[in-house]
């Protein structure tokens, strides 16, 4: 079917009662996610997960991927108000709209998140509904040597987007590739690292690791955190919330620049609405006529990280849906839901189950309404949320999380393993080492083998076939001169840094 004809099917699949319930509910769930600090989507879909293996799988991914676009909205509120980000997407947000906030202008703030962020949502949703057939189209003629070089890109971007340090990056990745071996080998069915235990046969469950390296490492650390932070005034009314004019003309820039780069880089895997945000603002910084305003709570330095934060969701869900390549941890656990109700993602999935993927797209643009008139007259009630304490919030996450990691297969084992999981993802973040590259490593490792192997399968085990293939040779390419790219980047902080220490 066209691309008009599937849009069509899918909102007749997304307008049903049943649908629409749970697009809210996504959406409402997102938005008390964003809010909440610490505790981010993808934290939340791994707890929600095992409960929603008893949905259709039209319903339970339209249930999903509003939490993941819904915190985006709500991540907003944190941000402006408590000058707190929820998430790493949202510590662009902090810069401006904190600035305005204590100038009085929280409403306004409020205000232009918002509709940045609706907007952009919507700029990436059409974007998505135009551009995700013809990126299918293109990989239908992709075979294994394709599809091995595609993973090993999407991993290398991965490996250099998510912070700072190569070397940590690639580490956590290396973990990632380490516990997807666990189990049965995919040709020989040999076992491979189970130590003698059975429960480890079929592998180490997705949602086990989610919710340890994700949920409870986070409520862990924020045990740490004894800080409290002032909660800034919100007006009350509708009409205070609103922005005046003059402030909508100084962000109509603002609104694009957001829109179209949130979504180019939302496309790329493993670059994350971290990237698109900061990129964002720094684009607007450097056209604005006045960029030494920028950081004193100027509207257009909230408006272009905002509306990229959301705009990055539409992009982002394009290699996960056409390709089955998840971009980071939100969406390779929409990924692993997916394969769990036996839809598999790829350029064949809007032929193969049409309803899951047009109703997804179709949901979005229910979904994005719906925040938008959850955000704007809401806003004063939700914040609220902001004064639950942290003592009352983590029991509650811990309950939930030992809830979920049980319900998979009721075994006490996977509990020793959730508790191991938490420890590491603990670990981890107080190493600074990121998370992303490690649940992309894990998730990917069994189709990166897979393809890995069918190609030398193919070519009676030489590597030669990798360079036979032009688009496999320019996907290689492209993945080293990213990783070149980034240790360059690294020697040249560092011994500008050296430079400054000796001056």
């Amino acid at each position: 079917m066209d691309t008009f004809t599937g849009l069509m099917h899918g909102f007749a699949v997304a307008l049903t009662l049943k649908n629409v319930l749970f697009c809210f509910i996504g959406c409402l769930l997102g938005t008390v996610v964003g809010i909440l600090p610490g505790l981010g989507p993808a934290a939340t879909i791994a707890l929600l997960l095992p409960l929603s293996f008893n949905l259709d799988p039209a319903s339970g991914i339209i249930m999903l991927t509003g939490i993941y676009y819904g915190a985006k909205y709500g991540g907003s509120t944190t941000s402006i108000l408590l000058n707190m980000p929820g998430e790493s997407s949202s510590v662009v947000t902090c810069i401006d709209g904190y600035q305005m906030a204590k100038k009085g202008r929280a409403g306004a703030a409020l205000g232009i998140a918002a509709i940045a962020s609706f907007i952009a949502g919507t700029v990436g949703i059409v974007a998505l509904t135009l551009l995700a057939p013809q990126v299918a189209r293109v990989a239908l003629s992709f075979g294994p040597p394709e599809y091995c070089a595609l993973m090993v890109l999407g991993l290398s971007l991965a490996t250099v987007l998510s912070g700072p340090s190569l070397l940590k990056g690639a580490l956590a990745l290396l973990i990632g590739l380490t516990l997807a071996g666990v189990g049965t080998d995919l040709f020989t069915s040999t076992s491979r690292f189970t130590f003698g235990r059975p429960e480890l046969i079929a592998g180490l469950d997705f949602v086990i690791i989610a919710i340890g390296i994700f949920a409870l490492a986070e409520v862990f650390a924020n045990l740490e955190n004894r800080e409290t932070a002032q909660l800034l005034p919100i007006p009350r009314g509708f009409r205070n919330l609103l922005p005046s004019w003059a402030e909508l003309r100084q962000c109509r820039f603002a609104f694009l620049n957001g829109s179209v780069t949130g979504f180019v880089v939302g496309v790329l895997p493993g670059a994350g609405s971290a990237i698109a945000s900061f990129l964002a603002y720094g684009i607007e910084k450097a056209v604005s006529k006045h960029p030494e305003k920028f950081g004193t709570g100027v509207p257009e330095g909230l408006a272009a990280p905002e509306g990229a934060n959301n705009a990055d969701t539409g992009g982002a869900l394009i290699p996960l849906l056409t390709l089955g390549i998840p971009g980071g941890g939100t969406t390779a656990i929409l990924l692993t839901a997916l394969i769990v109700w036996g839809v598999r993602p790829g350029p064949l999935m809007m032929i193969e189950s049409p309803d899951v993927f047009w109703g997804l797209v179709a949901s979005m643009y229910l979904g994005n309404v719906m925040l938008l008139l959850l955000n704007l007259p809401l806003v004063p009630l939700f914040s609220q949320l902001l004064r639950v304490p942290g003592w009352l919030l983590g029991p509650i996450i811990f309950g939930l999380a030992t809830i979920g990691a049980y319900s998979v297969a009721f075994r006490t084992f996977d509990l020793w393993l959730l508790l191991g999981f938490s420890l590491l993802g603990f670990v981890l973040t107080k190493a600074r080492m990121p998370l992303a590259p490690l649940i992309l490593g894990f998730v990917l490792g069994d189709m990166l083998e897979r393809s890995l192997r069918q190609s030398l399968m193919m070519s009676d085990g030489s590597l030669w076939i990798f360079a036979e293939r032009g688009l496999t040779v320019t996907l290689l390419v492209l993945a080293v001169l990213v990783l070149a790219g980034s240790r360059l980047s690294s020697l040249k902080r560092s011994r500008a840094a050296a430079m400054t220490e000796a001056g």
